[in-house]
């Protein structure tokens, strides 16, 4: 079915899997099935990609760093330690330039604190695909479209004492890919999803020799909602539900000089594909499962599933893991230089990548932009930038300590 088909397109664009020579997974085999090539799938995978560029100016890190006006993608309980009344971003990437040149990814997210505990913001996210030309088996074009997705984002965060606070963010996504062209019969619709976030992020002062630092934590669990489908109700596709935890320590070098390192680790917590036995199928017709378990759950079922279903055991769970490592420095609080690695599995998508990022902060207006270098040739994410301007508003002496 080519709906099914463009929709597992650009999971696999999006997610930019790269090939891993000598390995194959073709899902049912009869041999091994140590060092699979076995990359989680979900759709609307544009929901994982770093939005801004501080976050991915360090590798894809948020959950822990200093609060802004982007925390809404990294860890939205970060709002409630924000320092200004309110504040709002613009932000721009060309997504897979290397490849073509017109997918991009706009995001816009501002913020607003209510009181002394409590702050409010909202986000939109826009990913444009370009256009494409839908064609049926035999090459006859059916209708060019422009498809797209995007999220609409509302969140609340909240102090619960002087250290800690949490978030809860609620979702709207559509996904319309298809632009309503009938395929083999089959009339196409936007898929749509509604999802929530909940998020914990804890911070302290302390001291690191004779210097001040402070040290922070972050969780985020994000995406949590229903199933999409893009026609045909009996096939649905998880969203990515995905889990992030992060620390991070800032030190302040001296009046003039800081610095943060940071760390971040990503799993997604939706179902990994089973291995099946080849050309092997039960009563009903069904493939029968050589390793792993049944990913036609719910969406409960699988979060808690993601953790032991993969079929190579504990092993592989823990290749799903990715890892980021970064740091940042700031030269008067105006002038920043960021730096990370980001790491995946080869046998769950092999993105590998360092990053480099400036940032520039004058009174209320602020610049930040970030570039990704992979290690690996021939790397679709190549030369990927991203823009973010940013207007912070209305300092206020609200959210310091007793």
């Amino acid at each position: 079915m080519i709906l099914k088909k463009l929709a597992t397109y650009t999971v696999t664009i999006l997610t930019t899997i790269m090939p891993v020579f000598s390995q194959v997974n073709t899902g049912q085999l009869n041999g091994s099935i140590k060092d699979i090539v076995n990359p989680v799938e979900t759709t609307v995978p544009f929901l994982t990609i770093a939005p801004e560029s501080r976050g991915g100016g360090m590798a894809d890190i948020g959950a822990a760093t200093s609060p802004d006006v982007n925390s809404m993608h990294w860890n939205p309980a970060k709002y409630a330690f924000i320092e200004n009344k309110f504040g709002a971003s613009f932000s721009y990437t060309p997504w897979l330039h290397s490849l073509v040149n017109d997918i991009n990814l706009s995001y816009l997210s501002g913020y607003y604190r209510i009181d002394r505990q409590q702050v409010v913001a909202a986000t939109l996210r826009y990913f444009s695909l370009g256009e494409v030309e839908f064609r049926n088996d035999q090459g006859d074009l059916i209708k060019p479209a422009k498809p797209n997705e995007m999220a609409v984002d509302a969140a609340y965060s909240r102090l619960f004492g002087q250290h800690i606070s949490g978030g809860l963010a609620f979702r709207y996504i559509n996904s319309n890919l298809a632009s309503g062209a009938t395929v083999n019969g089959v009339d196409s619709k936007p898929g749509w999803s509604f999802a929530v976030d909940a998020s914990a992020f804890y911070t302290n002062k302390i001291k690191l020799s004779d210097k001040d630092a402070n040290l922070s934590f972050g969780l985020d669990i994000s995406n949590i909602g229903k199933k999409i489908s893009y026609g045909d109700d009996l096939h649905k596709e998880f969203i990515p539900t995905n889990m992030r935890l992060g620390g991070a320590l800032a030190i302040d070098v001296d009046e003039y000089n800081s610095l943060t390192f940071a760390a971040d680790l990503n799993k997604l917590l939706v179902p990994t594909q089973p291995i099946y036995w080849a050309d092997s199928v039960d009563n009903n017709n069904n493939k029968v499962i050589r390793a792993g378990k049944d990913p036609n759950v719910s969406v409960v079922s699988g979060i808690f599933q993601s953790f032991y279903d993969a079929p190579g055991g504990f092993t592989e769970e823990l290749h799903e893991v990715t890892y980021s490592l970064g740091m940042e420095y700031w030269y008067h609080k105006q002038l920043a230089f960021r730096a990370g690695y980001f790491h995946e599995n080869q046998y769950k998508g092999n993105r590998k990548f360092f990053t480099v990022g400036l940032g520039l902060r004058l009174n209320v207006f602020g610049l930040d932009f970030s570039y990704l270098v992979p290690t690996n040739a021939n790397n679709p994410l190549a030369n990927t930038l991203r823009f973010t301007l940013i207007f912070d508003f209305g300092a206020t002496k609200k959210t310091k300590k007793e």
